[in-house]
């Protein structure tokens, strides 16, 4: 390996600097994976309580289920949308340190591979919504089922 030191050095400090962000927007996909996973066990509980009830019980509570069924189909797509994201942002943070390693010039590698994560995470986001929406479906066939 051929070292010259103040122009490695640069390059180097250059590369940390580009990485900054893609680091922050990993710390924000992650705390969006707790949120969607944590929603995710709840739902699932929720599914196996109903499941567990008598059939009186279980035919009251079926619209309910079949809302928590679709919910969880949303947020396993936006779970791994959300994924997929922090693997490109992964991937286009370390061809960005590739790049300087190897003396390489990747700039539209890079750019692929965060423009897909960036529409990963609107698809994310989407889905995301998607289950809220059905979410609040739920609360009202719930009250429904109450009266």
């Amino acid at each position: 390996m051929n070292l010259h030191a103040p122009i490695d050095i640069r390059d180097i400090s250059v590369a940390i600097h580009d990485a900054v962000a893609p680091v922050f927007l990993l710390t924000g996909i992650g705390s969006i994976l707790g949120v969607l996973v944590n929603r995710l066990g709840r739902s699932i509980d929720r599914a196996r309580v109903i499941n567990g009830l008598s059939d009186a019980q279980f035919d009251q509570c079926f619209d309910e289920l079949s809302i928590i069924v679709s919910r969880t189909r949303w947020m396993r797509w936006s779970v791994g949308l959300f994924i997929f994201a922090g693997l490109c942002v992964a991937i286009s943070i370390a061809s960005v340190f590739m790049s300087v390693e190897l003396e390489m010039n990747l700039p539209h590698f890079v750019l692929i591979t965060f423009i897909t994560a960036m529409c990963s995470l609107v698809l994310g986001l989407l889905c995301f919504l998607r289950e809220i929406v059905l979410a609040s479906k739920e609360v009202v066939a719930v009250r429904r089922e109450k009266r």
